[in-house]
């Protein structure tokens, strides 16, 4: 069998970088993307893999990245989508967007928007990672959607999660009749620097909980990116769903809404392209 190549975003840390060791010793083709130049070519050259640094709080930076993977990779088998974070507070990025907003969805959008031609002629998996947070939202418009700076930060930080699910959906509605395969899940509350570096009470009082039942490791919590990245659309899971704890799992009622997803990706393309 041919190595599968693979692009996994936020891989210099937490269930990014676990999913790259795993992949990498399977005989993946591995390509590690990070923020943290120092640690993303630690993990890079621990792995023997190919690495790209880039900041998603800048979209040049992710256009750029973009550019490189078309010139480099003229195949890619899998683009997971993993990178993401969650201030304490409203931030504004100098692109002029809401930082958890850019960070968690719309740079992934860009992105993978800008491989999508070669994503379809590698009839590629794309796998996205989200969070259950978004099943705690009220009710939500498109303007809730690309607004989040009008939210608290936890708020902003689930309707990202619900827009990459949405996403994920219309990349299904697009993309799956002519070969690629989208998909996104949920990897559970995770022991690693995601808490502590998003500045949260909860989720630093979390990590110090005296039981591990509700708290994976990050080589536990990248069992389903490993799993989706690895795995034959079709057979081992079913494109276009939402997973969690490796079954089919229920989003937010709004991601069942067409209409939405369709006009999120609309306005999505309007913004990436201004």
């Amino acid at each position: 069998m041919t190595a599968k190549t693979i692009v996994i975003t936020g891989a210099s840390d937490g269930i990014g970088a676990a999913a790259a060791r795993r992949l990498r010793r399977a005989g993946e083709h591995v390509v590690v993307i990070g923020r943290s130049e120092t640690k993303t070519h630690a993990v890079a050259a621990e792995l023997d893999a190919d690495c790209f640094v880039a900041d998603f709080a800048d979209l040049a930076q992710v256009r750029a990245l973009a550019e490189k993977l078309r010139t480099r990779y003229p195949r890619i088998d899998v683009l997971a989508n993993n990178a993401g974070g969650m201030t304490r507070t409203i931030r504004i990025t100098n692109d002029g967007y809401e930082h958890t907003y850019q960070v968690n969805y719309l740079a992934p959008f860009l992105l993978t928007t800008q491989l999508m031609e070669v994503l379809v002629e590698s009839r590629a998996s794309i796998v996205n990672t989200t969070s259950s947070s978004q099943k705690l939202l009220g009710k939500v418009s498109i303007d809730d959607l690309h607004n989040t700076h009008r939210h608290r930060p936890s708020t902003a930080y689930a309707l990202t999660k619900l827009a990459i699910i949405l996403f994920t959906k219309e990349l299904h509605r697009r993309y799956h009749g002519v070969g690629v395969s989208a998909v996104t899940f949920h990897p559970g509350y995770v022991d690693s620097n995601f808490g502590p570096a998003s500045g949260s009470r909860v989720l630093a009082f979390m990590r110090h909980l005296p039981t591990t039942r509700l708290v994976a490791t990050a080589d536990e919590g990248a069992d389903q990116l490993v799993w989706l990245a690895s795995g034959t659309p079709g057979f081992d899971w079913q494109p276009g769903e939402y997973y969690s704890r490796h079954k089919i799992a229920k989003p937010h009622r709004a991601a069942a809404d067409s209409e939405l997803a369709r006009e999120l990706w609309d306005r999505s393309l309007a913004v990436v392209a201004g």
